[in-house]
């Protein structure tokens, strides 16, 4: 059986900075802790955690006055910023460059919209961390819509400057968009500025292309991550036998039936080493069954 790690998957260049500056920290101080999960994988967690990387929650800060504290890619609202000001805390900053862009963004769209009686409208998974740091920087002024049935909440009398989260599906994004300009009174108040990020936007038309090369499909991610979920959904419309995982121990043997090829791929948050280490196990269990079939025909 062919096994293939899709050579396109895994970290995104904001995900390997963040982790970078953690693991450079790490090797200068016994103490960094990390606002929420540096990565949406729990493997990759642990891996650092067992480093020394610790994570800690908004209401924790307190407990780390004067400590080292990791802004993780996801980027955080101001208020963060503030209340480790506060408390002494040194900040090691790993925003993703494209976060901190779309950031300035949603602050300069927020004032276009207040001058003209205006709303912000940003597509994005509620709660997320990303999009918790794009509301916070107009002090949560804003209305997130998760998709189309959400737009019930948008006054299409007035003008609206629609944004995205930088990991939400191309697809969806224009659906909303159109969607919109159908529903405003007048379309031309309707802004939609595209502030997806292409570096994981385009891996959706070659997971696709990925996805249809093989029998099965093998998606590894972490069940927190919100790529993964989307890019999930992108393998699975290609190839039914599209199943995802967040480690080996997940993997099933009927799975693999019939099977001559399979493809490992994975989200923007999933570790290469996690992918090759699925790859690893599909290939014993392939050794595996071979060998039990050797033991059934030996035995008649």
């Amino acid at each position: 059986m062919q096994v293939v790690i899709d050579d396109k998957s895994g970290f995104c260049f904001g995900v390997v900075n963040a982790i970078a500056r953690a693991e450079e920290s790490l090797a200068k101080s016994r103490e960094v802790w990390s606002l929420g999960d540096i990565v949406h994988n729990r493997m990759e967690v642990q891996r650092l955690g067992e480093r020394g990387l610790k994570t800690i929650e908004h209401d924790q800060l307190p407990e780390i006055a004067g400590g080292t504290l990791l802004i993780r890619a996801h980027g955080e609202p101001p208020r963060t910023y503030r209340e480790a000001e506060r408390l002494g805390i040194r900040i090691i900053d790993a925003t993703c460059p494209v976060v901190a862009h779309l950031q300035r963004q949603v602050a300069a769209a927020y004032e276009k919209m207040r001058k003209v009686g205006g709303q912000v409208v940003i597509l994005g998974k509620r709660g997320h961390a990303e999009v918790v740091g794009l509301t916070g920087q107009i002090g949560d002024d804003c209305i997130v819509v998760e998709g189309v049935d959400d737009l019930e909440a948008v006054d299409c009398t007035r003008p609206v400057y629609l944004l995205s989260q930088t990991t939400q599906s191309l697809d969806l994004f224009r659906r909303i968009g159109e969607e919109l300009r159908r529903r405003a009174v007048d379309p031309a108040s309707v802004t939609v500025h595209d502030t997806i990020c292409r570096r994981v936007a385009n891996r959706e038309e070659h997971l696709k292309a990925f996805a249809r090369r093989f029998d099965v499909v093998i998606f590894v991610c972490g069940g927190k991550s919100s790529n993964g979920r989307v890019l999930y959904e992108v393998c699975r419309s290609a190839n039914s036998r599209s199943y995802k995982i967040e480690d080996r121990d997940e993997l099933r043997p009927e799975w693999f039936i019939g099977c001559e090829s399979v493809g490992v791929c994975g989200a923007t948050s999933t570790p290469l080493w996690l992918m090759e280490r699925v790859a690893r196990a599909i290939s014993e269990v392939e050794k595996q069954e071979a060998s039990d079939e050797l033991g059934t025909k030996g035995s008649r």
